[in-house]
């Protein structure tokens, strides 16, 4: 008998937000199945409900069969002293030491090195058993399933193809749309232009009819009868046209399609091609350990590198001795820019004030004037009053991020650490910080495993920790 789960017009309600509604699936044998969708939208709670730990609001799941599904989640409590990479991979281990039914993982790659990466990969590439994952890292979406439940705008469209092919489907309906929307605004105009001419051979033909009636060759009500035909005959026309354009900026718009953001970078100090960052012979380390050996860095302005290593190997260690933070020890020749000169953004945006507005968080650090900050923000897709007015603490992971791009374009550091920001954040969102980051005009190290987003960004250099 087919190993199958049904899911029946399942629904997903929070106090003051709806998740998703109405959506009817199956998981089959074999199925590998992939949710994504934006950060909030209910991806791991719908995971959760397949497991079992969360009801839908409405609707139902059947597993008649009491499939075994083994679930490994983004937050592992287990294996206190462990890494996150070495944690995952320990509760990766006994899950499949289940020989579930259906393997469920929520954003598997997060905190892996690249080791246990590529590990993930192979085993995910070569499972024969029922998967079903959240994630938003690309390398397994492109490479390690072929259905794909998208949750956007309260709805779950199921995609049966590649990532890859999902993406071109996309991109051909947006392009067929904006075609069919550039041709209806040429008939638009062609229309207005019929209906000019027909309003001045109405109007002379109005004139003539007034003429004639003085001769008593022709009845009053002829010329206004033509007149008035033209009008209903253009007008059906035109409002045809607007239902027609209504129509196709709705599809537009139930597109899933990540805005581009057109920026300028407002620079603190002027980007020299000179040495930022220069490190010989340097070692670093805390509580009397040496952590880090023989760090040889020379870093230019406008010069991007990635910094990689296993878990433990002292990446996070190397931002901070760069930051000067007290509790690292430092030896060797160091020589970096003021701490005013350099930005840093981790992945739990710490640099961001909860207290404060989206608004105050750029103001209190500009001299600019009310509408030139309200122009800056809107480039960064925070546009209305409710989104530029409110407080940090309420913002979602995606807003976080963009408000710490924002301040980093606002008032642009000579160098700029990165420590694994695209852990948490969704795929719009990764697409937003690639778009920001390709533009960077200065110095920059980021530690991140993701390969293919050192790529969107630009980055081909690499300084490895062993």
């Amino acid at each position: 008998m087919q190993k199958t789960i049904f899911l029946n017009h399942i629904s997903l309600h929070f106090p003051n937000k709806i998740c998703f509604e109405d959506f009817s699936a199956q998981i089959m044998e074999g199925s590998r199945i992939v949710i994504i969708g934006n950060n909030g939208s209910g991806k791991s709670t719908l995971l959760k409900m397949i497991k079992g730990y969360f009801e839908p609001s409405e609707g139902e799941i059947l597993n008649n069969q009491n499939l075994n599904i083994a679930y490994v989640g983004q937050l592992i409590y287990d294996y206190e002293n462990l890494s996150g990479g070495q944690k995952f991979n320990k509760a990766l281990s006994a899950a499949l030491a289940q020989r579930p039914d259906i393997l469920a993982l929520d954003e598997p790659t997060n905190h892996l090195d690249l080791k246990n990466r590529k590990s993930l990969m192979k085993m995910l590439e070569f499972y024969r058993g029922t998967l079903l994952i959240v994630s938003h890292d690309e390398e397994l979406l492109k490479n390690c399933v072929n259905i794909i439940w998208h949750i956007d705008r309260g709805r779950v469209k199921i995609f049966n193809g590649k990532y890859d092919d999902y993406i071109r489907d996309l991109e051909q309906k947006r392009t067929t749309l904006q075609n069919q929307l550039s041709e209806l605004k040429k008939e638009k105009k062609e229309s207005h232009k019929s209906l000019m001419k027909e309003q001045q051979r109405a109007a002379h033909s109005k004139q003539r009819g007034e003429k004639l009636v003085e001769q008593k060759r022709w009845l009053p009500a002829v010329g206004d009868l033509k007149a008035s035909s033209a009008r209903k005959t253009s007008g059906a026309k035109q409002a045809d046209l607007s239902d027609k354009r209504q129509a196709l900026n709705e599809a537009l718009s139930n597109l899933h399609t990540t805005e581009i953001i057109k920026l300028k970078f407002h620079l603190n100090a002027k980007i020299e091609t000179k040495t930022i960052l220069s490190i010989s012979d340097g070692s670093a380390g805390y509580d009397g350990k040496i952590i880090l050996k023989n760090i040889n860095i020379n870093l230019s302005g406008g010069q991007h590198l990635a910094i990689k290593g296993d878990n433990g190997s002292g990446k996070t260690t190397l931002f901070k001795a760069i930051l000067n933070s007290p509790q690292i020890i430092k030896t060797g020749f160091w020589s970096m820019p003021d701490a005013k000169d350099i930005g840093y953004l981790d992945q739990y945006y710490s640099d961001l004030n909860n207290d404060d507005t989206v608004y105050e968080t750029i103001s209190k650090m500009t001299d600019w004037k009310q509408e030139e900050i309200r122009d800056f923000l809107n480039d960064f897709l925070f546009r209305k009053n409710e989104e530029v007015n409110k407080k940090v603490s309420l913002l979602s992971g995606g807003e976080r991020a963009r408000l710490c791009l924002a301040k980093i374009a606002a008032k642009t550091p000579k160098l700029l650490l990165l420590d694994e920001i695209t852990n948490n954040i969704d795929l719009e969102t990764k697409t937003h910080t690639q778009q920001i980051l390709s533009q960077y005009p200065g110095a920059m190290l980021i530690i991140s495993h993701e390969n293919t987003f050192l790529e969107k960004i630009g980055i081909k250099d690499c300084f490895e920790i062993k």
